[in-house]
């Protein structure tokens, strides 16, 4: 028996009306626990076309340059995590970026601007940073020996990572006494690092220049005319270099805080220079503030980053650029976060919130801070095995597809709700945040336009006028739905606590082998009779594969039949 395929369609809701089972797994913390409520709600997804796009390589995960002599409020949470001193021959640090193939890398932060490169040029000694409370950030300037180079790139190659570098953007300037940086950018030293790259024949997939210098800057700013110009002047040796080369590098900046009026000027004076425009994300503040996790937990302050979104999404659309945006920075919590909440469970519901909010305004890459070191990495500091917002980062990164949906939730606030088009296969891939700690929500869907469901039963076909605005309710009709099914992760925290680093994969701890091997991620095979049941303070991810939606259909695709399915008005 041949495919056959649902189609309702034109401008109307079309919902699927879910039948009322409970969804249970092994160990299952998805199951209604005694006492808790249980609200209905409506997921709508608009399908007729995406309202955006991000990389295939959305995921990106970032290095810094701290020593381990970096603390705050008296804790030092960097260890040897810094470039300069992480131990490349670790094989789970290894597995953990291979998983991604590939993930995207960008080297930078607040000291790279303090960085010197030992090339041929540099006559000055390569020493470390040294701890100087009286220099700006704490330290003195510090430098990167061409042999550590060497081993970044080797440990990049063999892991399959793209690499982003930020570069020293200070060199040549004097600081004043109101906190400006003048004078033009001294790129000598700069050009002959990208020199010896190219000449090594490593691989860079961009040069970004400089990091928080804009707007009123952190430590130091620099003028919007002076950074354009600067721009160019990075887009231009970068030209020149790589003329023999068929692989162009990006043209990235500027790597700072948004700051609508230096950001739209800064837009306008790069359109020939500027590949990707970068910006950074600590909207949770301190990493020493106590209500961090209410903060997370609080659908308002979630939704206070969108501002930003739109607001850079907004300029760069009103702009002759062609340029597009990046978060090239977000630790959620500023000065390296907090211990057991940035780097535990909790801290999910923050960064696939952001990752799915990025999304919707046309975010090409997200770069989490960090990969290794502080207190919010994905990886542990100290024996690199992942913490759970890994996890969340290589489902999105395995799940979610290029195309993204408009989506929203109808019911209460405490669920956020994100699709995209599936990734390497058909159908779509939807995103649930529960936000709330004692209320588990049954969500049916909704679409808007045309929708076709494939499965292998016989057909009949339903032809409806539209008359009227109202909803229409699609039913799946029983006994013939088996061969239509979802797959389902249930993300939770391991004995239903937040600041536990350990999570729980449909009821499942996900941990590395002793042999150091990222453990595959299983869905759970659910019957699409059947609800999709959110537990409290949980997240789930459900790719359905025969949802087929125009935003989601692949060009030259045929359609073989059409069936009807049972309508209520």
């Amino acid at each position: 028996m041949g495919f056959q395929i649902w189609q309702m369609g034109f401008c109307f809701w079309l919902c699927f009306s879910l039948l009322s089972h409970s969804l249970s797994f092994a160990s299952s913390q998805a199951d209604t626990a005694e006492g808790d409520a249980t609200v209905e709600g409506t997921v709508f997804i608009d399908g007729k076309a995406p309202i955006g796009s991000i990389d295939d390589d959305f995921i990106c995960a970032t290095l810094d340059w701290w020593p381990p002599e970096k603390c705050d409020y008296g804790t030092c949470s960097w260890g040897l995590a810094g470039l300069l001193n992480l131990d490349l021959s670790n094989n789970i640090f290894l597995n953990a970026v291979k998983a991604f193939s590939p993930l995207k890398i960008r080297l930078g932060g607040s000291l790279q601007d303090k960085v010197i490169y030992n090339t041929d040029d540099n006559r000055a000694p390569c020493t470390p940073f040294v701890k100087n409370t009286s220099e700006m950030f704490g330290f003195t300037q510090g430098c990167l020996p061409m042999n550590r180079w060497d081993e970044l790139n080797a440990f990049f190659a063999k892991a399959g990572a793209k690499i982003i570098f930020g570069l020293n953007a200070l060199t040549g300037r004097s600081i004043r006494s109101d906190g400006s940086a003048v004078g033009a950018w001294n790129y000598t030293n700069a050009e002959s690092l990208i020199r010896y790259t190219v000449e090594k024949n490593y691989t860079i997939q961009g040069w970004e220049l400089g990091n928080e210098l804009c707007g009123s800057g952190v430590g130091t700013r620099v003028s919007v005319n002076q950074y354009a110009a600067d721009t160019a002047a990075l887009q231009s040796i970068v030209q020149d270099i790589y003329k023999d080369i068929d692989f162009k590098p990006l043209i990235i900046a500027p790597g700072g805080f948004y700051d609508s009026n230096w950001f739209k000027e800064f837009i306008h004076k790069t359109t020939k220079s500027l590949d990707v425009v970068t910006h950074h994300i600590y909207n949770l503040g301190p990493g020493v503030d106590e209500h961090l996790v209410e903060k997370i937990l609080n659908p308002s302050v979630l939704d206070g980053e969108s501002g930003t979104f739109s607001g850079l999404h907004n300029i760069i659309k009103s702009s002759t650029t062609s340029a597009t945006a990046w978060v090239g920075e977000a630790g959620g919590a500023y000065n390296s976060g907090h211990n057991l909440v940035t780097n535990a469970f909790v801290f999910s519901f923050w960064y696939l919130d952001q990752l799915g909010m990025a999304s919707k305004y046309d975010t090409k890459t997200y770069c989490r801070q960090s990969l290794i070191g502080g207190n919010y990495g994905l990886l542990n500091t100290t024996n690199f095995v992942p913490n759970p917002d890994y996890y969340s980062a290589l489902l999105w990164h395995q799940l979610m597809g290029r195309n993204v949906l408009s989506t929203s939730f109808a019911g209460t606030k405490m669920i956020r709700s994100y699709t995209h088009c599936a990734k390497q296969s058909k159908g779509i891939t939807l995103l649930l945040i529960n936000l709330d700690n004692s209320t588990t929500v049954q969500a049916n869907l909704a679409f808007n336009g045309t929708m076709t469901l494939q499965h292998k039963h016989r057909s009949r076909t339903l032809h409806h006028k539209h008359r009227s605005h109202k909803k229409l309710i699609i039913q799946l009709p029983q006994g013939a739905d088996a061969e239509i099914r979802r797959e389902e992760y249930h993300l939770t925290a391991k004995d239903g606590n937040l600041h536990s680093q350990t999570m729980l994969l449909n009821g499942n701890i996900l941990s590395v082998n002793s042999s150091g091997i990222i453990p595959p991620l299983e869905p759970l095979h659910v019957n699409s009779a059947k609800p999709i049941m959110v537990a409290p303070l949980s997240i789930v991810f459900i790719h359905m594969p025969d949802v087929i939606i125009p935003a989601c259909k692949v060009v030259g695709e045929q359609t073989t039949s059409q069936i009807g399915p049972t309508v209520r008005p």
